[in-house]
């Protein structure tokens, strides 16, 4: 049975929201694979590492990070990791450490958990929101609200290029503040500062994340573009 008026009018809002926070954690997940860092470092005046990790060195350190908050390991997946032979963390890391052959010290292993945590909550939310759009979607084909279905899709498309576009533009302006905005949101104060000496930032520098900034923006924005204007176009 097709939906009231003022049902319809929720349901379709309900997708219009929805579809913003689908399409950017889709554009994540994208990036979290091993094909963004492959392209990041060779990106033209990719900061290299001052203390002597080579491309090679962390591009294989990069993936493993990025395979750990994906699997199900807990923190020794990282914690057991050791520099390679004749290796150690820098002089000034290695005050802050009981084992300066260890890959990352106690700061990093706590914040890479924390991310971890964020992340996997992401993936649910985004599992989440494909499911509810799914069982949306079989009900408006089977309670002829086909058409209205569609327009929400169309417009939450839209509404995810305006919110992209903004924050692409205030990346580009300010990308410092948004960074800073962002890890306090998500992360308790001082548990996501580190050293220029420490492992995370030596395999994630400030361009790092700038650049998956615009690149999760760039994607999504790009999704909602062909949402809205193909919908657009179709009816």
């Amino acid at each position: 049975m097709k939906p009231s008026t003022i049902v319809l009018k929720i349901l379709t809002w309900i997708v219009v929201l929805i579809l913003p926070v689908v399409l950017t954690l889709l554009a994540v997940r994208l990036v979290m694979n091993p094909w963004y860092v492959e392209v990041e470092y060779r990106t033209p005046n990719f900061p290299a590492d001052s203390y002597g990790f080579t491309r090679e060195e962390r591009l294989s350190n990069s993936k493993i990070a990025i395979e750990y908050l994906l699997n199900e390991a807990d923190i020794s997946f990282l914690g057991d990791l050791r520099f390679p032979e004749g290796q150690q963390a820098p002089e000034f890391s290695c005050q802050f450490m009981d084992d300066c052959t260890k890959m990352y010290n106690e700061r990093e292993l706590g914040h890479m958990l924390d991310v971890k945590i964020v992340v996997q909550g992401a993936l649910r939310v985004l599992y989440a929101g494909v499911v509810i759009l799914a069982v949306l979607g079989l009900w408006a084909w089977f309670g002829k609200w086909w058409e209205a279905y569609l327009q929400g899709l169309g417009r939450g498309g839209w509404l995810t290029v305006a919110l992209l576009g903004a924050v692409i533009l205030f990346v580009l302006l300010a990308f410092g503040i948004i960074f800073v905005f962002f890890h306090e949101i998500f992360f308790a104060s001082g548990t996501w500062t580190f050293y220029y000496s420490d492992t995370l930032i030596r395999l994630f520098p400030e361009r790092f994340w700038r650049d998956i900034f615009l690149m999760v923006g760039g994607i999504a924005a790009m999704m909602g573009v062909a949402l809205g204007w193909g919908l657009r176009k179709r009816r």
